[in-house]
């Protein structure tokens, strides 16, 4: 097993190598208002403020215009360098590095790293540029070197279960039967409750796995006191501690405040602290430390002895009054997090200095199917046993190499996991799809073991509609094009087509009287380019305010864990040669097809997608259930 993990090490080198050479490329050879546009850089700023923390290194608060706040990239911890675009050159030598204090929708305070002096600031066009953080690869390494070297004895054997070197246990002891969940989800809870090293939830869309995972964390804090709830993303992390807290739980949400959602920021450990009780304290504490420091500081230049002395006493002051508030602080911190139930934070954010010295009984990962396998040993690494939580079937992790992807980094500890350990329960009722939309994806990918609940096997929009249409635009002459700045791939005509084959169901859900039983619709393709396309179509779309107002458009992977009451699929490749390129992601197509609750509408080219075995197969499924439509009857 080590050298599997130094081979991770490895791979982890290149994967970083990739990531810091796209990083580069998109600095380097692009210019300032695309790198605003990207989030990566804030031009132009102003200087609002400066001053000088306790070790009289500069701290400089910019701010940005109006117009110019979209959403962006930085964080508190960020490497940027603040550069000024003097003769149009934003890359010149003399650029200030320095790290992000904080930042708001319109501000940012930094830290400088060098000794630089408020003169050397007053220059004219500065603007701020994000620089390579490679923090999670840091703590990803960090996690493969502790497996290799370890010598605890409950990791080691938790290493050979995952690797299927050892047969994980399970006792007999619970058999909880919960109204509220189905067969195949009791099933899942009971493993859970009754694994002493790995329970696996295989979760298919629509199957109720949130639910599941809530639940089973529920029942398990009736005899633990405290769990580690982690996720890749931030987002899925958000979903489970909203989830959690509407049962009661007592959540702390481990993240910077920035980064997540707005319903779930009370629970962040930032927001408890400014609650407990001995925060306003801490904050008469702070106050006074930066009294001190801010009267040092006026003290520059050009000052005698008497004046050195009294500067020097106001430092020593303020420093010992700074080593009161780290160790209030840390008091404080302590109290919350050993106070509550759930401990929820992102994989890499389970390195947390707030969590170094804290072991759990058991870690919960949910969407582990989407976690590279080093960020998934981060939580684990702290922990006696783990829950996991997943579908292999749709979205992998992101891996920037291709070499590493297909050298294993792309497999993830999930799916080892199902493999080696055979302790998988698939939950095998799904409660989104009309049959019809589920059936292709559950034969293909599931065995035929999922089943659509009576409560919405045949729930459509309106009674005579199609719960499921393939509008083949073979023959029509709708080829593909690229991108020529982006390379990626987008189809005008079949564009045009979706829009206007929107625009007809509309007008006939309107006139049957049924358009309140839509209440989304989600436009998807898998290429940027073409989402682009479709956004600037239905933009001016000429409907009423309801249909724009409840009509998204994205990529598949934005719509990953959200449904849709109607759903648009645009496939866009249409060639002669039948590549398909990126739609070989056949889990990717999986996500996107089973969105969809009520109607979904996939356009695409069959002799071009159909060589391939998916989309063969899928061509098949429509013709079988009559849902079959040649694009032809759409366009005259």
């Amino acid at each position: 097993m080590e050298n599997e993990f130094k081979k991770l090490i490895e791979l982890l080198a290149i994967e970083k190598k990739e990531d810091l050479l796209k990083y580069q490329k998109k600095i380097s050879d692009t210019s300032l208002t695309v790198r605003r546009d990207e989030g990566v850089c804030w031009y132009p700023v102003e200087i609002e403020s400066t001053n000088f923390d306790a070790g009289e290194r500069l701290l400089v608060k910019v701010s940005r215009h109006k117009e110019h706040q979209n959403s962006h990239s930085f964080r508190s911890g960020s490497l940027v360098s603040i550069f000024s675009n003097i003769d149009n050159n934003p890359d010149i030598n003399d650029a200030l590095n320095g790290v992000v204090n904080y930042v708001k929708k319109d501000s940012m305070m930094i830290t400088l790293n060098k000794d630089v002096s408020e003169k050397e600031l007053n220059i004219k066009n500065i603007g701020v540029q994000l620089m390579f953080d490679d923090n999670s690869y840091r703590e990803m390494e960090n996690a493969l070197e502790t497996l290799i070297k370890t010598d605890d004895k409950r990791l080691i054997e938790l290493k050979q279960i995952l690797y299927g070197k050892k047969t994980p246990t399970f006792t007999k002891k619970y058999q909880i039967e919960l109204p509220e969940l189905n067969q195949s989800q009791n099933e899942a809870l009971n493993s859970i409750k009754n694994a002493q090293d790995i329970a696996i939830v295989h979760g298919p869309p629509g199957t109720g796995k949130t639910t599941t995972v809530i639940q089973s964390i529920v029942h398990t804090l009736k005899h633990e006191n405290q769990i580690l709830v982690c996720a890749p993303s931030n987002a899925a992390v958000d979903l489970l501690a909203e989830k959690l807290t509407e049962k009661l739980v007592t959540v702390v949400r481990l993240g910077h405040p920035a980064r997540v959602t707005e319903s779930s920021l009370g629970l962040t450990l930032d927001v408890r602290i400014t609650k407990h009780s001995n925060y306003k304290e801490l904050k008469r504490i702070r106050k006074l430390t930066e009294v001190l420091f801010s009267k040092a500081s006026k003290f520059k230049r050009n000052f005698g002895q008497a004046e050195r002395q009294e500067r020097k006493e106001l430092y020593t002051e303020a420093r010992n009054l700074k080593r009161d508030v780290i160790l209030l602080e840390s008091y404080i911190i302590k109290d919350i997090v050993s106070n509550a139930q759930v401990i929820a934070c992102t994989l890499v954010g389970a390195s947390n200095r707030v969590l170094k010295d804290l072991h759990f009984k058991t870690v919960f990962i949910d969407e582990a199917a989407q976690a590279l396998e080093p960020a998934s040993w981060i939580p684990i690494i702290k922990s006696e046993r783990v829950i996991f939580a997943g579908d292999h079937f749709q979205l992998p992790p992101t891996v920037k190499s291709f070499e590493a992807g297909k050298s294993g980094l792309e497999q993830t500890l999930f799916e080892k996991a199902i493999k080696n350990t055979g302790s998988a329960v698939m939950l095998s009722k799904q409660y989104r799809m009309n049959s019809k939309i589920m059936t292709f994806s559950g034969n293909y990918f599931y065995k035929g073991e999922l089943k659509a609940d009576k409560s919405v096997a045949d729930h459509k929009i309106f009674d005579d509609d199609l719960p499921l249409e393939f509008i083949d635009t073979a023959g029509c002459g709708f080829f593909e094009q690229t991108d020529s700045e982006t390379l990626s791939t987008f189809n005008k005509e079949e564009a045009e087509l979706l829009f206007s084959h929107f625009t007809k169901y509309i007008e006939t859900v309107d006139y049957v009287g049924k358009i309140y039983n839509i209440e989304k619709i989600g436009i998807i393709s898998p290429y940027n380019a073409q989402v682009k396309l479709l956004k600037e179509l239905f933009e001016d779309i000429e409907t009423d305010e309801y249909i724009k107002g409840i009509t998204s458009v994205n990529t598949i992977d934005s719509f990953q864990g959200q449904e849709r009451d109607v759903i648009y699929i645009s496939l866009v490749r249409s060639n002669e040669k039948g590549i398909v390129g990126f739609l070989s992601e056949i889990r990717r197509m999986n996500v996107a097809m089973t969105r969809a609750k009520k109607k979904l509408v996939i356009i695409g080219d069959s002799s071009t997608i159909g060589r391939h075995k998916f989309y063969g197969k899928f061509l098949d499924y429509v013709n079988e259930i009559s849902a079959y439509r040649s694009a032809f009857e759409f366009m005259y």
